[in-house]
């Protein structure tokens, strides 16, 4: 289903945040936001989740205009950049917590809830520490759960913001192609906000680049790097690429 973010405008006091932003996507793409701090992605990001309200502007997903839709009612999965799992709950229960917090007329029975945890729990690789907390894990494993938890409900978008910023190197590395290759197996588009070059080429089929509340230039990763549009992209591209 594909999703479109109209000339979204957003300030915050008397500083503009997004100055009129629009940006479409494909069924089951994966898109990056990427810039410096300060550009508007996690700003737009948060629009599009429903955590935040456009001053101006519409979005469509499936033709439906969602732009005053409670996050709730949106059923978009969102993995945060500091995991968000509770501490008090098993890895199998927070994978599980999506669906058990659904209104009754929608929420699954409780065996479909633990078929669907234990499916997820196998495409994480996980299986074997569904009784651990989170205290108990790695941040790769801790970030594994969060990305199952927001897969479980089956979202019509999959939103991330820096899902990889606390993680090491290595562990970064390992855990682009898991998260890559969830996306895909769950057929669901996302949208990544980052700050790193690498992370946005690795991950993503298009890629937004932002700067001061503009998207400056939409293409693929290719493109970006062989026909930026501006000096900024061309600097961006390079200065993150050295």
């Amino acid at each position: 289903m594909t999703f479109q973010a109209l000339d979204i405008h957003k300030s915050f006091g008397d500083t503009e945040v997004l100055k009129g932003v629009s940006l479409s996507m494909k069924e089951g793409e994966f898109v990056a936001l990427l810039g410096p701090s300060g550009s508007g992605k996690t700003t737009l990001l948060n629009i599009i989740a429903g955590l935040a309200h456009a001053d101006r502007g519409q979005l469509l997903f499936a033709g439906e205009d969602i732009t005053r839709l409670p996050a709730g009612q949106r059923h978009f999965g969102f993995v945060f950049q500091n995991y968000a799992l509770f501490r008090h709950m098993t890895v199998a229960q927070n994978i599980a917590f999506g669906l058990r917090v659904l209104p009754r007329k929608s929420r699954p029975s409780r065996s479909a809830i633990a078929a669907r945890t234990r499916e997820l729990l196998e495409m994480i690789e996980m299986a074997d520490l569904a009784d651990r907390f989170p205290a108990q894990l790695s941040g790769g494993q801790r970030q594994r759960v969060a990305m199952a938890r927001a897969l479980a409900i089956e979202p019509r978008l999959l939103l991330m913001d820096e899902p990889f910023s606390a993680l090491d190197a290595q562990v970064r590395q390992s855990l682009r192609e898991s998260v890559r290759d969830l996306q895909r197996k769950a057929g669901v588009g996302a949208i990544m906000v980052t700050h790193d070059r690498a992370e946005a080429w690795a991950l993503a089929d298009r890629v937004a680049v932002m700067n001061e509340g503009h998207i400056v230039q939409f293409d693929r990763p290719e493109v970006l790097s062989s026909n930026p549009s501006s000096d900024f992209v061309r600097l961006l591209v390079r200065a993150d690429a050295a």
